[in-house]
């Protein structure tokens, strides 16, 4: 009545306590299996409102995100320019233990290298000119969340050895500090290049991407599902007619 399956007296039939022992561990089973059966039907509903499409590729895909999202592993999200990649990002934080903190998201290929290095890993007073104050990086400020780099194909090689020490050690080191600070996130990367080949050309580290690539993501382009191509195009249309307060002409 309180939370025990069953009991056996002693002295007890070993044959009998396997049996019992061997169905409680099946109930247990079906229990475990039914609350991960709701999570991942919860999961793919709230993924189905962000990640629009129905072709078997974008299914596939949207299955791969809630199998993956459960998890910390970190992920390399590959996608042409436009398909979505911070999108699928988010979902994977959503579908994960960590959606209640923060998602963080930069853009690696819109900032200079000394800047990045800043925001990502933060900086002391004086550190360097116009330094007045210490900063936070995101690396810090994403604590217990996740953090997405995008266009990591275009981060600076010397800023790539920072984040595969990151990865190997999480552990931070501001900008004019000593200090070494332990990090608790998941990163989340996306390219639209082949890392492996820019690896060949040693504009990206090797072991820098098999370090992200846990878990690898593919979107498909439109060119691979345009059977989504009208169901984007009314949910794109609807979106605007709400924010221009403008009524949706029909196709």
């Amino acid at each position: 009545r309180t939370g025990a399956y069953d009991f056996i007296e002693r002295p007890f039939d070993v044959v009998a306590l396997v049996s019992k022992v061997g169905r409680a561990l099946d109930k247990r089973k079906l229990v475990l299996d039914n609350r991960r059966l709701k999570t991942e039907l919860a999961n793919r509903a709230g993924i189905a409102s962000r990640l629009i499409g129905n072709s078997p590729a974008f299914q596939a895909l949207r299955d791969e995100i809630v199998n993956v999202g459960s998890t910390d592993a970190t992920v390399l999200i590959h996608g042409d320019t436009g398909t979505g990649k911070e999108v699928v990002a988010r979902a994977l934080h959503e579908c994960s233990r960590r959606s209640k903190a923060r998602f963080v998201a930069i853009n690696c290929g819109a900032l200079s290298e000394n800047l990045i290095d800043s925001e990502l890993f933060g900086h002391e007073a004086g550190a360097f000119t116009d330094a007045k104050q210490r900063r936070i990086g995101l690396i810090e400020y994403a604590k217990g969340g996740t953090l997405f780099l995008d266009e990591i194909e275009s981060m600076p090689i010397g800023l790539q050895v920072k984040l595969l020490r990151m990865l190997q050690e999480r552990l931070v080191t501001r900008l004019g500090s000593n200090e070494e600070i332990k990090v608790d996130i998941r990163l989340i990367a996306a390219t639209k290049a082949d890392l492996l080949d820019a690896a060949k050309r040693r504009e990206f580290r090797e072991d820098l991407y098999f370090r992200l690539g846990v878990a690898e993501l593919r979107i498909p382009s439109l060119n691979n599902r345009r059977e989504d191509i009208p169901l984007l195009f009314e949910y794109f249309a609807q979106e605007f007619s709400n924010v221009y307060q403008r009524p949706v002409s029909s196709l």
